[in-house]
């Protein structure tokens, strides 16, 4: 039963350190109420956080000294908890949708692509216009590079182009996100 190295030290555990764990003779203390008490011996002040019936929660761990306060921790960690959720739903997943077209396109064809490539920079996505080229479309890469030009150009300003048309085998990749 092989186990990888054993190490002496204690296990790190994120997030701030409470009660024992602060280990530094002296602290800034701020009381459940907010309020600054002053400089201290860290002993003195884990004793006010015992007698409070509360714990005493190192804020701002590289102060000098460090600045803790009297509160209640599974609070702490649940407001904590609370925030990260909050913002996990703000943030947007930026996606890249893919629209391809030919270098001879038809209008009606062209018109239902910008719709479509419209939307999906209304809605905060990235575009990805793949033009494929097939049999002797390859010698007149002109078209293609005309048609990317074209949804460029109509796209204008709701745009920026993140990597302009290149080609790769036998087709030409243009990606565009949103303003």
């Amino acid at each position: 039963m092989a186990r990888g190295p054993v190490s002496n030290q204690p296990p790190t555990r994120d997030g701030p350190r409470v009660n024992e764990d602060i280990r530094v003779p002296q602290v800034r203390l701020i009381d459940q109420e907010g309020e600054m008490i002053g400089v201290m011996s860290a002993r003195d002040a884990l004793l006010r956080a015992y007698d409070a019936g509360l714990d005493l929660l190192e804020i701002s761990p590289n102060a000098v000294p460090p600045v803790c306060k009297i509160t209640d921790y599974g609070k702490f960690k649940y407001e904590q908890q609370k925030k990260a959720n909050e913002a996990r739903k703000r943030q947007k997943v930026v996606e890249i949708k893919e629209v391809k077209v030919r270098p001879n396109i038809d209008d009606h064809d062209y018109e239902v692509k910008m719709r479509q490539m419209k939307s999906f920079i209304g809605e905060g996505d990235k575009v990805k216009v793949t033009l494929r080229f097939r049999g002797r479309e390859m010698a007149h890469q002109d078209l293609g590079i005309k048609v990317l030009e074209r949804i460029r150009i109509e796209l204008g300003e709701t745009i920026k182009v993140e990597q302009m048309p290149r080609l790769e085998n036998r087709q030409m990749i243009m990606v565009l996100a949103p303003k």
